[in-house]
């Protein structure tokens, strides 16, 4: 929009002739007619300061006239401040000493220049005449040297310096000419216009195409800055910051050189034949008179793009102040942000309001309060503002700001009762201003947190200081409930959990649920119970429980999670599992293992693997979690036992394993009694439970076997007791049971079968034997099964029920008469199994007088031939053949030992062979060795005249002579002798020393 940014006023009238030039010195006006004449005007005041060389507002008077001053009218004048020197081209270029108008030099070789340019800092001067262009050089401050003169294609009718090098309008085109080497590039043509070059302060240029303004940089390349369009051809520019300024056939047009340059002023002012910047206006020559256009002040147009809704030009502006109102200027630049980002705001543009804001720097609850609809905590204190720089001076210079910017700060202090509507909250709390809102708060929260933790560092090192606390016991920072006890009169952390509690609803409301969740796992001071209030209404569990966590609400957060998941609903149900319980738990399970128990039983039911594997993984103490269950779920107490035993078979303690086991055996003993009051008791009928217990018993070690015995029925469980026997040792016993007992001769062999690869495994201990105790097990029945009734009813009346005191006695001496009877027959039978005519076999079939019962051809009655057969057959290669020999009956047939001792013979035959092989190649070898050595003893010395002694250096001559076992050192034999003597002497004395 148009603004006022200048001031026309009518400086000099009523001159006798038309204006051509204009230059001013020490605030008073240099101009030059049509006449030739030079006149110089000055202000009816004169100002007190001398240095102030400003054009005033002001009448403007002759001051002095100097007729005939040119012989030509002058076509451009300009004013070198620092040299107090008056350039001006008329006929030629003449400089001039100010004030007293001293004629210094005329450059005659400038006769017939048409422009010129001046570098007021380097004191260079351009002169385009004709076709050629010149460049001086000021020496001395009176003289001007010719640097370097350069052809040009056409007449110069533009120039300024730029750099090192001049920008030319020749023609109907431009060029970029390097003032040292005269080398030119073009950079466009200039349109149906005459060129026009026009510098910038910053270096820049801005070159004149028909009715736009093109800006390049020095070396003539495009900036992607923009372009100036101008309502006409304009004839001059002027640049005076922030504006250009055309001079165009009917008015003077005036646009600000930022993007996209809108007019700023228009000021009628016909038939201008000249303008030009000087000092701090601009004037322009309207024949006989000469305007100012005076620049408004800054604060005036601030005030003026504010009302008008200029907000982007007014914010350009305050970046003119003078540095010394910084302050003033930070409290403008603050309001206009205000007023822009409440029209912005207002106007559907939030994330640019939203901008404004933020470059404000306004307190975060005041944006906040433009969202009605959040749900804020209340706070103690007033608003902590985010202005580090608000200082009682700078509120006070924000105070003496304009009238107008006063009421626009009033006016921005109260905008929520426009949000008082229905409607109006509506509209902002849609979805475009919450993502706005979201984004504000993102950029405003690191500073605010920062300081919130920077407090609360500060006051937990005081408290140490002052109350002696320890500052190892870590500020729980995360913890609402800690954070609202001990720190009520924190303002930072007000702010700050008024920031995180919206930051909360506006990423849920805006389903940024990956920001909140990361926002919660940081540091955050999310106000609990608004933020658990608003989460339960909307729904959103897993930000719930993530609030739960980071405060440290463990119990709360467990127990929604195991509502969520037995939920009936199907789309809650699909949501949460069972496993989001065992992921939460995990974390828990070093720092709070109680509470990990406690909250399992759900998982432990329906996961049991995933939790145990959480158990294991997290190393959660065994015992702990065994008591836990022992005593709030003794049904999963097998359950996570056995999991945990076929995770890590070593990794469960010999006190776990025990208790798996005795689980088992408890249960299968109640399986027994029910099935035997029953009478449905099958020793060979295996349950579940009772496979787990054989698997267990067989692979684990780590139970006690001799408490477990004493728990077993004398009269069922054989495999159980034959498992645990082989765990003591008692494999006879074992092996007993499983042939006489449970009749399966296949698991006596496999019982074997794993002892002798144990024995592999273990040098020092020879299990080949359990073979041949299985073989007399086949071959002596009776005398087995009398021995196994003997030492398994010891360890069985330790479990029996006590019978009265009658029963008692007679039952004790009974089975110590029949103790006394087996000892006496089994000695009877050890004597006679002196006769070495007669195997163990035999034995056994014999009757208490020492006969033999219902002979057949097979032998004995109740002799395990067959399977003794077997066994020799199978594993051959594992028993003493000699020794089960000797255990075979008498009248065993050899036809039925063919496949026992046909492989056993050739195995000793090949060894046998073997054994020869080797013992050949030892003699050959030894004999290999002793002709070596006759070799090396054959071995010849040749002793001659020049033979020498190694020892005394003398000829060996016919003397008796050594030889060292190199086969080529010689010596004299008592030479030899005596070096031998002398070496054992030293010996002797180095041990008596030592």
């Amino acid at each position: 929009m148009v603004h006022g940014a200048y001031d026309p006023t009518e400086l000099v009238k009523g001159c006798q002739a038309r204006i051509d030039a204009v230059a001013s010195h020490s605030g008073k006006l240099l101009l030059g007619f049509s006449d030739c004449s030079l006149r110089i005007y000055a202000p009816s005041s004169l100002p007190s300061d001398p240095s102030d060389h400003e054009i005033r507002r002001d009448n403007y008077s002759m001051e002095r006239s100097v007729n005939s001053f040119w012989r030509r009218a002058p076509t451009t004048m300009e004013v070198s401040h620092s040299r107090d020197l008056l350039l001006s081209l008329s006929e030629w270029v003449a400089v001039h000493r100010l004030p007293s108008l001293e004629s210094l030099v005329a450059i005659g070789k400038t006769k017939g220049a048409n422009v010129f340019s001046w570098d007021d800092r380097r004191g260079f001067l351009c002169v385009g005449k004709q076709k050629r262009v010149i460049i001086y050089r000021l020496d001395g401050g009176r003289e001007f040297v010719e640097v370097k003169e350069f052809s040009v294609p056409d007449t110069v009718r533009s120039m300024a310096w730029c750099g090192d090098n001049i920008c030319l309008g020749i023609r109907r085109e431009y060029v970029i000419m390097n003032s040292i080497t005269g080398a030119l590039s073009d950079i466009f043509p200039s349109g149906r216009s005459p060129p026009l070059v026009v510098s910038l302060p910053t270096g820049q240029l801005l070159l004149g195409k028909d009715n736009i303004g093109v800006f390049v940089d020095q070396n003539g390349k495009l900036l992607q800055e923009g372009k100036i369009c101008w309502s006409d051809t304009p004839t001059t520019v002027v640049i005076h910051r922030p504006y250009a300024v055309a001079r165009l056939p009917r008015h003077i047009e005036i646009r600000s050189l930022r993007a996209p340059n809108p007019l700023i002023q228009m000021v009628v002012l016909r038939d201008v034949n000249l303008l030009l910047q000087i000092n701090n206006c601009i004037v322009a020559a309207q024949g006989n008179s000469l305007h100012g256009l005076m620049p408004v002040p800054i604060g005036a147009q601030i005030v003026q793009l504010t009302a008008s809704g200029e907000f982007e030009e007014a914010l350009a502006l305050c970046k003119l102040l003078p540095p010394e109102d910084s302050s003033l200027r930070a409290s403008k630049e603050s309001s206009i942000h205000m007023r822009y980002g409440h029209y912005l705001f207002d106007n559907g543009n939030y994330e640019e309001a939203m901008e404004q804001f933020f470059a404000s720097q306004v307190d975060t609850t005041y944006i906040l309060s433009l969202y009605p609809s959040l749900i804020l905590p209340k706070v103690a204190h007033t608003t902590l503002p985010d202005k580090a720089e608000s200082t009682e001076s700078s509120s006070q210079l924000s105070r003496q700001s304009s009238d107008a910017s006063d009421e626009m700060e009033a006016g921005s202090t109260a905008p929520t009762q426009l949000g008082e509507l229905d409607e109006k909250e509506a509209k902002k709390m849609n979805h475009n201003a919450l993502m706005a809102l979201v984004k504000y708060l993102q950029k405003r929260r690191s500073a605010i947190i920062e300081r919130a933790t920077v407090e609360v560092t500060d006051e937990v090192v005081s408290g140490a200081v002052h109350d002696g606390l320890s500052l190892s016991d870590p500020y729980r920072l995360k913890s609402s409930k800690r954070r609202v006890q001990a720190h009520v009169s924190s303002v930072a952390r007000e702010t700050a959990t008024v920031l995180d509690t919206a930051l909360l609803q506006g990423l849920v409301l805006t389903n940024q649920l990956k920001g909140v969740l990361d926002m919660l796992k940081g540091m955050n001071y999310c106000d609990l119970k608004i933020c658990e209030e608003f989460l339960k209404e909307m729904n959103h569990y897993i930000v719930l429980l993530e609030l739960y966590k980071c405060n440290g609400m463990h119990h709360e957060a467990l127990k929604l999670l195991n509502q969520l998941v037995e939920e009936t609903n199907t789309e809650i149900s699909e949501k949460f599992k069972p496993n989001m319980i065992i992921n939460y738990l995990k974390p828990l399970c070093r720092s709070d293992p109680m509470l990990v128990l406690e909250s399992s039983l759900y998982v432990l039911e329906r996961c049991p693997t995933e939790t145990i594997e959480l158990f294991l993984s997290e190393n959660v103490p065994a015992n702990l979690v065994n008591s836990y269950l022992k005593q709030h779920a003794p049904n999963l107490q097998s359950t996570y036992l056995e999991l945990m035993l076929s995770m890590s078979e070593t990794g469960i303690n010999p006190n776990l394993q025990n208790e798996l086991v005795q689980l088992y055996l408890s249960e299968v003993l109640d399986w027994y009694r029910v099935m035997k009051e029953e009478q449905k008791w099958d020793e060979k009928e295996l349950s579940p439970t009772r496979k787990k217990l054989i698997s267990t018993l067989e692979v684990i070690s780590g139970y006690n076997a001799e408490n477990l015995l004493k728990r077993l029925p004398t009269d069922a469980l054989f495999e159980e007791r034959a498992i645990l026997l082989g765990k003591i040792n008692q494999h006879h016993l074992a092996l007993s049971l499983y042939v006489h007992k449970l009749q399966l001769p296949e698991k006596a062999v496999a019982y074997c079968d794993r002892l002798y690869d144990e024995g592999l495994n273990q040098p020092t201990r020879s299990n080949s034997n359990i073979y041949l105790t299985l073989l007399q097990i086949y071959l002596n029945p009776r005398k087995t099964a009398r021995d196994s009734q003997r030492k398994v009813a010891p360890v069985a009346s330790q479990v029996a029920p006590k019978p009265a005191n009658s029963k008692l006695k007679g039952g004790f001496r009974l089975s110590k008469k029949v103790v006394e009877i087996e000892f006496a027959e089994e000695a009877r039978f050890s004597a006679s199994g002196t006769d070495s005519g007669r195997s163990d076999g035999d034995m056994d079939e014999l009757s208490e007088d020492g006969q033999c019962q219902s002979q057949d051809e097979g032998g004995c009655k109740g002799i395990m031939l067959n399977e003794a057969m077997d066994l020799l057959s199978k594993r051959w290669d594992r028993i003493n053949g000699a020794q089960a020999l000797k255990l075979l009956p008498r009248d065993t047939k050899l036809q039925n030992l063919l496949t026992f001792l046909e492989p056993l013979l050739k195995n000793s035959s090949e060894h046998l062979r073997n054994y020869l092989v080797i013992k050949n190649l030892n003699s050959r070898e030894n004999l290999q060795v002793k002709e070596e050595l006759y070799k090396h003893r054959k071995t010849v010395v040749k002793i001659d005249a020049d033979s020498m002694c190694t020892l005394c250096h003398k000829r060996m001559g016919n003397s008796a002579f050594a030889i060292y076992p190199n086969g080529k050192t010689l010596a004299h034999f008592v030479c030899y002798r005596d070096s031998q003597r002398s070496k054992s002497g030293r010996s002797r004395a180095q041990s008596r020393h030592l």
